[in-house]
């Protein structure tokens, strides 16, 4: 591939213009419109809270069951995505920056003293343009952060069902594809049946909503994790009997420590009484929890988290390190959250984050790290 026809390939066209419009205004529509669980968020400093409509599940079926109606009909192609990647990518990418310089400029001029519009202006134009200045801003009623986590989560699917129609029409299909188009479906399918559990998250209770959510959200969630599926696209792998049954357990206990940890959180925040793989919580200065997966590991649901992408990757082979940019970044990613998050608890909880520290001393990986 030379160089003039990347650029040629990453340049946006109207085609890729309306392909991300019609996917934000459905989004859009559909969030507001179809039934779903209306949840509150977390108290915030100033005594309110949001509440958020939880209808994403729903709005993820019917949207596919329209591409594939539509495709059925000849009406979209279920390739439009898989034969413009790149150009998607760049037009998402422009889409981020400047939504992200509007919130910018419109959250300096916020008048609000509640939690979630007000202004956190350190002076520094990057840094706040970076973080963001609020932290759950607003379009029209719809709570943005929300909103382009959902959009980011949808993409990823979108895009390896494209992919996976790709490889259909190539005559392509492996057995690597399949396995990691069903764990990635698996997961994100899960995701979206659980979606409340995100009303937790450090995300969306903590982060302000800036270019680093933003375009991880729209940009970094779809467009790196799908890595995978592109690369099987171009490249056939064949994996022993053995090996795809060990990559099915590696996402297995991956679920099963990422789900377990991130409900016992959500279920002990909005009941701390409830009983933790069947016995009473233990709970360090009556506000964190030190049981269950939680008191194996400060942040066990890290492990949990990055077991998956593991197993995202490993139907791939070990030919090229390509198909692991998502596990190798992750791990990065992973522990420079837990060290600001580290800091974060240790300013606000003091004393008793002290005493968690010393009853559960492993971070991540028990024993190791």
């Amino acid at each position: 591939m030379d160089l003039g026809f990347l650029l040629h390939t990453l340049t946006p066209s109207w085609n890729s213009v309306y392909l991300l419009a019609g996917f934000f205004t459905y989004l859009a529509i559909a969030g507001s419109i179809l039934a779903g669980k209306l949840v509150p968020g977390v108290v915030l400093s100033d005594g309110t809270r949001l509440h958020y409509h939880c209808n994403g599940l729903l709005s993820l079926l019917l949207l596919v069951a329209l591409l594939g109606i539509g495709a059925k009909m000849d009406f979209v192609s279920p390739t439009a995505i898989s034969d413009r990647g790149l150009e998607l990518l760049s037009t998402t990418f422009i889409f981020s920056f400047l939504v992200t310089l509007v919130l910018y400029f419109s959250g300096s001029k916020s008048q609000s003293k509640g939690s979630s519009l007000k202004p956190h202006v350190s002076g520094n134009l990057i840094h706040d343009w970076w973080f963001g200045i609020q932290l759950n801003p607003q379009f029209m009623g719809i709570d943005l952060k929300f909103f382009f986590v959902r959009a980011g989560m949808m993409g990823w699917l979108l895009i390896n069902l494209s992919v996976f129609m790709r490889s259909i029409q190539d005559g392509t299909l492996s057995q690597s594809m399949i396995l990691y188009q069903l764990f990635c479906t698996l997961y994100i399918l899960d995701y979206f049946v659980h979606e409340e559990y995100m009303t937790s998250t450090w995300d969306i209770i903590a982060e302000r909503l800036g270019f680093m959510l933003v375009f991880g959200d729209l940009v970094w969630i779809p467009f790196t994790f799908s890595i995978q599926g592109w690369w099987l696209l171009r490249n056939k792998v064949e994996l022993p009997m053995a090996a795809a049954v060990a990559n099915c357990f590696v996402f297995l206990i991956g679920y099963m420590v990422f789900r377990g940890a991130n409900k016992q959180k959500h279920m002990f925040k909005r009941n701390p009484k409830a009983p933790i793989w069947g016995k009473p919580p233990k709970v360090i200065g009556g506000k964190l929890l030190a049981s269950g997966y939680w008191g194996v590991a400060r942040h066990c649901n890290y492990l949990g988290d990055l077991l998956l992408a593991l197993s995202f990757s490993l139907p791939c082979g070990i030919s090229s390190p390509i198909p692991y940019f998502y596990p190798i970044y992750l791990l990065i990613l992973l522990i420079w959250r837990e060290r600001r998050d580290e800091a974060r608890c240790a300013e606000k909880y003091r004393e008793i984050w002290a005493e968690y520290r010393k009853l559960v001393p492993w971070r991540i990986l028990p024993y190791v790290y």
